[in-house]
């Protein structure tokens, strides 16, 4: 299976992989998925916003446990951030069915659609449909940056756009979920190469327009220009130094420039911020200090700064009586928290979830440098068809 995947949406010149949604890579990935649980004989879904389902037992049963993560990558991002979850989920069935294992409940498999946010800025579109979280009106008015809608990028991908939204009935029907992701840190050890996660910290996305003048870079003077990088730039190393002293994370990763010429002085500059912390009070103190440096050295640059939130995730603490049952069948491994945004996250405040970690030797994610060891990928399939043998089989 990891064979079959790796070269899907894989530049050939960064070695990074641009599994964007609904784009040609997404429906290969896609089709792959479909391929898996047709040929186990599991019976197909595709929900109404767009996630793949694979199922063991009857779809419309009661209590079903479902695993599963995504496909989809950020810009150049590595190859295991997602694909490990849904790859390990299919093996862990295959285990299952080795031991002969007897399901009581229902088993699904699934795939949540655009979870990086790499295509229309929103992490996580998917679940965060299904859950409710973000609402159908507000979906319709996502755009990616060539300004193509979500529902008109659905609609040429083949898909019906008109029925996205909360899906309760479907959520109303599962007792549990657990994704299995490669570690994005380096906390776990060769001695424990699989941990359980205890929380999610609060994380947001926050886009600063800097509104200047566009003029030429070699005929206007210093002082009569109104220049929007030097406020974006000065944002930046103030976003880095408020976060450090907060013990929190702040990240410029995304950029655009307007007219972006060489030899223009631009009129706009947007800039992305991804911040995150141990908790929310702390979150809001350093976006809302970040936004303070902004706007003082915009008054200073003459330019006009605005700043709009584009998507938060609270502090989410997953379930912990799900959570100590995993830790201690799996041999009281270690329990760690992440500042990472997953779709376990998501789903976290409608139903039961949990997550595992698979260890991550070098620490790198959303880079092709990313990377596990085959031995901990083996090791986490083993820990995700016990946990799935413990929840489904009782």
């Amino acid at each position: 299976m990891w064979a079959e995947l790796l070269p899907v949406g894989r530049s050939a010149s960064s070695g990074g992989y641009r599994r964007f949604a609904w784009n040609t890579a997404d429906a290969e990935c896609r089709a792959w998925f479909e391929q898996q649980a047709r040929s186990r004989g599991l019976t197909y879904e595709l929900d109404r916003n767009g996630n793949q389902w694979a199922w063991l037992g009857d779809p419309r049963g009661q209590g079903a446990i479902v695993t599963g993560s995504h496909l989809d990558s950020v810009p150049d991002g590595g190859a295991f951030d997602g694909p490990l979850g849904v790859v390990s989920s299919f093996a862990a069935l295959d285990e299952l069915r080795s031991r002969d294992a007897e399901l009581t409940k229902p088993l699904a498999i699934v795939n949540f659609g655009d979870e990086e946010g790499a295509r229309f800025g929103v992490a996580c579109i998917g679940s965060r449909l299904t859950a409710g979280v973000l609402g159908r009106d507000q979906a319709y008015e996502l755009r990616d940056a060539d300004g193509v809608r979500l529902p008109d990028a659905m609609e040429k991908a083949g898909y019906d756009p008109t029925a996205i939204g909360a899906d309760d009935d479907r959520l109303s029907r599962i007792g549990a979920f657990v994704e299995l992701h490669v570690e994005q840190g380096r906390y776990l050890t060769e001695e424990h190469p699989v941990g359980v996660a205890s929380a999610i910290w609060p994380h947001g996305r926050w886009r600063f327009d800097f509104h200047g003048e566009a003029n030429h870079a070699g005929t206007t003077r210093i002082e009569d220009r109104r220049d929007p990088m030097l406020t974006y730039a000065n944002t930046v190393l103030s976003a880095r130094k408020k976060a450090k002293l907060a013990g929190a994370l702040a990240t410029f990763g995304k950029v655009a420039v307007e007219p972006n010429g060489t030899n223009a002085i631009a009129s706009l500059i947007r800039g992305w911020l991804d911040s995150r912390a141990a908790d929310e009070a702390t979150l809001e103190r350093v976006v809302e200090e970040i936004r303070q440096a902004a706007y003082e050295r915009g008054e200073r640059d003459g330019v006009r700064v605005e700043l709009t939130r584009e998507s938060y995730t609270p502090v989410v603490d997953f379930d912990g009586p799900l959570r100590d049952r995993l830790a201690k069948r799996l041999g009281n491994v270690p329990v760690l928290p992440t500042g990472a945004g997953h779709d376990a996250g998501i789903l976290a405040s409608a139903i039961p979830t949990a997550m595992l970690f698979v260890r991550n030797p070098s620490g790198v994610s959303h880079s092709p440098a990313e990377y596990a060891e085959e031995a901990d990928c083996l090791a986490g399939v083993a820990a995700l068809a016990d946990v799935l043998e413990d929840l489904a089989c009782q």
